[in-house]
């Protein structure tokens, strides 16, 4: 369930980078409010997630894939350029992350002793 609440946890994270474009310094009161309740949410998804992975797997994870998805939503919705350097860069992190899950499940696993 760890690795679920962190992926929800992440979807709110892009929410809340999104939002934060759309708050206009947080001068427009939907986006702000929308803001707000993603980073609630994404912090509540992360605590979680924590319970069961090291902070460290689950916060790099988080932050990874907001990243990740935040420049690819960017992209489509507000025309941001991606360039193959920061096509690679996305892929490595995208690596990364992959990473981090196989090694936490290799860690977890039953040593067969």
């Amino acid at each position: 369930m760890a690795w679920a609440y962190l992926l929800i946890a992440s979807v709110f994270e892009v929410v809340f980078a999104l939002g934060t474009n759309a708050t206009h310094g947080f001068t427009e009161l939907g986006p702000s409010l929308l803001t707000a309740a993603a980073a609630a949410g994404g912090i509540f998804f992360l605590s979680l997630a924590l319970k069961s992975l090291d902070v460290g797997v689950g916060y790099t994870v988080w932050t990874g894939i907001g990243s990740v998805g935040t420049v690819i939503l960017g992209s489509v919705l507000f025309h941001e350029a991606v360039t193959p350097a920061k096509a690679l860069a996305f892929v490595l992190i995208i690596g990364g992350v992959l990473g981090l899950k196989i090694a936490d499940k290799l860690a977890t696993a039953p040593s067969a002793a």
